[in-house]
Formats: C-alpha cells, structure tokens, sequence
C-alpha cells in the first residue's frame, strides 16, 4: 500500500506481474479522481487489482471515500488502456449521480423513502435442472449512515438494494429500488 497523496491505494495482479510503470499509472490515475470529492477530512483509499484472462486485460478499481464506495472496471487488450477505462467510468458515475442526487436529496424532507411496501417474490421456473447456489460471498463492514447517505452510495454503485446500519435507529436496513423508480426502506421489527 502507498500513500500517494491524500490517497492510499493498493495496486495488486492476479495472473499478471505488477510493474513499477503500471503501480505509478493506477495511482496517477485515481489520484485525478480526487477533484470530485470536497471533503478533505475523510480519508480515501483506493483498491486496484489488475487481471489477465485468455488475453484480455482487466482493471477493476474501488475508491472509498468515507462511507462512499464507487466501484469501475474496464477491458481491454492494454492494461493502461484497461485502467483509464475504470477510471473514465468511475469519473462518469460520479459526474451522473452527483448533482442528480444532490438534488433529489435536497427536494426530500430529510428521512422520507418511498413507501416501504415490499414488492411480491417473482414465481420462478420450478422445473428448473439445477437448485441455485450460493456463488459468491461478499463481507463489508457496516458503517452507520442516513437514509440519504445510502441512496448515494447505492446509486454510485449501481446496484438495485443496499444494506446499511441506520445512524438514527442503530438498526441494519435495506435499501431497494421499486419498479416505479422510487425507492422503499425495509426496517427489522423485533
């Protein structure tokens, strides 16, 4: 890990050697992403891991900003050209969901959600040949946020649910988007 800056970023490789020119071009690179972020007291760390598969180049880099948490990967046949490539889409992400959910947020009285009706488990194919499993595991840890905080962070990450501690009740949430485009909030009942 190197602290590049204001940044610390972890340049790792799977299946491809990490040169000092292509650590120097991700840390370059991610440090640019720092002009979209103000708030200089939250501490930015970075996580490039760089791939090689049957040829193709494979840069996948997640930036945390405090309890901001954007994610881009790029492909290519070059792996610098891979790298400006997450960068780009990390930049574009920002620049998309930024000023749309500054003012989304600003419009919403604080802690207002769309109704929090859940939507109907989908009926799935029963004849299918193989039972589902369990592919991937992902462990995170949870940091307190509001409601507002996390519709940020599930936008920046393009996902369609988040799961977040609530700052104000100290209760895991989860986040998802409805079919009609607002969002609902399920809360535990204890």
């Amino acid at each position: 890990m190197q602290d590049a800056g204001t940044v610390q970023v972890t340049v790792s490789g799977k299946n491809v050697q990490v040169t000092p020119a292509l650590r120097s071009h991700a840390e370059r690179k991610v440090n640019k992403l720092l002009k979209f972020f103000d708030d200089d007291r939250r501490p930015m760390m970075a996580s490039v891991v760089l791939s090689v598969e049957r040829g193709r180049h494979t840069a996948e880099i997640t930036v945390e900003i405090g309890t901001l948490l954007v994610r881009g990967e790029g492909t290519s046949d070059d792996m610098y050209a891979s790298i400006d490539m997450a960068v780009d889409r990390i930049e574009r992400q920002v620049k998309k969901f930024k000023t749309r959910i500054q003012k989304r947020l600003q419009e919403r009285p604080k802690g207002a959600v769309a109704d929090g009706a859940v939507a109907p488990p989908r009926e799935g194919d029963e004849a299918e040949a193989e039972t589902p499993r369990v592919v991937r595991v992902k462990r995170f840890a949870f940091k307190p946020m509001t409601v507002e905080e996390a519709v940020l962070q599930m936008e920046l990450l393009g996902h369609d649910f988040f799961v977040f501690t609530n700052g104000a009740s100290g209760e895991v949430n989860v986040l998802y988007r409805r079919k009609d485009g607002n969002y609902g909030l399920i809360e535990p009942e204890y």
